[in-house]
């Protein structure tokens, strides 16, 4: 009986622990259909930016990354490759609630603006809660927040015609 109580219970463990690094993955798909996906520990690993800003009248101090840099980890290019028919390419945002937004490629080259883009994980020093995280993006110059996406699922490179 002992141990078949500790076998469901290590089970139970596993299961749930399988079921949260898949909800910490991020889904990359570039303009051709080419998917990759990025645990948190590698989008942890890039270089972090941190901005306080203000959400809901309340000052907060979001952490995170360069969106830029989750795309390139992706295999996404920018620079010289960011030029004709690929100035016309968005980025689709996509949220777990179905919550979708559009940021246009240039918007994330510092050859085009210095607008930053970010791609948090952390809030006041602590992960994000269930309601925004595991991933949100903040672009801290913007006077709505509509395009601060909760809980960011994917991200796909589409070229618009």
């Amino acid at each position: 009986m002992r141990n078949r109580l500790f076998f469901s219970t290590l089970l139970l463990t596993l299961t749930l622990q399988s079921a949260l690094a898949r909800s910490q993955q991020l889904t990359i798909q570039d303009e051709t259909g080419k998917q990759a996906s990025l645990a948190r520990a590698e989008v942890e690993a890039l270089p972090h930016i941190k901005v306080t800003t203000s959400t809901s009248g309340e000052p907060a101090t979001f952490e995170g990354v360069a969106l830029k840099a989750v795309l390139e980890k992706a295999g996404i290019k920018f620079g010289e490759t960011l030029k004709g028919k690929r100035l016309a390419s968005c980025m689709l945002v996509e949220a777990a609630d179905g919550y979708r937004v559009v940021i246009a490629l240039p918007e994330l080259d510092p050859a085009f603006t210095d607008k930053q883009i970010l791609l948090v994980f952390l809030k006041d020093g602590k992960p994000l809660n269930d309601k925004e995280g595991p991933y949100r993006i903040v672009i801290p110059d913007e006077k709505r927040m509509a395009r601060w996406v909760r809980q960011v699922t994917g991200l796909k490179i589409v070229a618009v015609q």
